[in-house]
C-alpha cells in the first residue's frame, strides 16, 4: 500500500458526529494500552499522526483517519483500563457497538492483543461479539519485538490454543521494527477491495 496522504478527520462520540463520505473504513480495537496508535502510525509511515501516550485510556473518542482520500482508519478507544473515571467508561461501550453495528462503509476490525500475555476476558469477548455479529476480523499480537524469536513462537501457539484458532491465523506485529506490516496490509487491502 503506497501512502501518499493520511490526515485526521474528526472525533467522534455519537452517529451524528461521524464523518459522512463513501469511501471503506477499517478500525482498530483492543484493551488499552495494546499500541493500536502505534500500530497506525507504523501501517501509514507516519510518527505522530495518531497520538501515543504511555498512559492508558487515553483515547476516549472515535478518531478517523482519511488515508488517500480513498478510505478511512478508524481509532477506536480501549476497554478495559480502571482508572479511567467510571462515568466515561460506562460510555465507551455503547459508543463503540453503535459504530461497529451502524457504520455502513466498516469493511474489518483489527483487533489487537499484546503478544506477552495471553488472551484477557475482555479480548475473548471482543472476540466473540464479532463473530456473533459475523464481522470480518484480524487479530494482531502487538509488542513482538518484546519477545525473543523463541519465546515469540511459544506464545503464538499459548495464545492461538486460548483464542481456539490456528496460529497462521494470527499476525505478530512489532511497531518498532515493522514486523507483521506488510502482512497486515494485505488482510486490509483485501477488506477495501471486498
Amino acid at each position: 500500500m503506497q501512502i501518499k496522504t493520511a490526515n485526521f478527520v474528526t472525533s467522534a462520540a455519537k452517529p451524528s458526529q461521524w464523518p459522512d463520505h463513501p469511501g471503506p473504513e477499517v478500525a482498530f480495537a483492543g484493551r488499552s494500552n495494546v499500541g493500536k496508535s502505534s500500530l497506525i502510525n507504523t501501517l501509514l509511515g507516519r510518527r505522530n499522526l495518531v497520538k501515543t501516550s504511555s498512559r492508558p485510556g487515553r483515547t476516549q473518542l472515535i478518531n478517523f483517519f482519511s488515508i488517500n482520500g480513498d478510505f478511512m482508519l478508524v481509532d477506536l478507544p480501549g476497554y478495559g483500563y480502571a482508572k479511567v473515571p467510571r462515568a466515561v467508561r460506562k460510555t465507551w461501550l455503547p459508543m463503540i457497538e453503535k459504530y461497529l453495528l451502524r457504520r455502513p462503509h466498516l469493511k474489518g476490525v483489527v483487533a489487537l492483543m499484546d503478544m506477552r500475555h495471553l488472551p484477557t476476558r475482555n479480548d475473548h469477548d471482543l472476540v466473540a461479539w464479532l463473530k456473533y455479529h459475523n464481522l470480518a476480523f484480524q487479530i494482531v499480537l502487538t509488542k513482538a519485538d518484546k519477545l525473543s524469536k523463541n519465546q515469540r513462537r511459544s506464545q503464538l501457539r499459548k495464545i492461538a490454543a486460548a483464542l481456539e484458532t490456528d496460529p497462521g491465523n494470527l499476525c505478530v506485529f512489532s511497531a518498532k521494527t515493522g514486523l507483521g506490516k506488510e502482512e497486515l496490509w494485505t488482510v486490509i487491502e483485501g477488506w477495501l477491495g471486498g
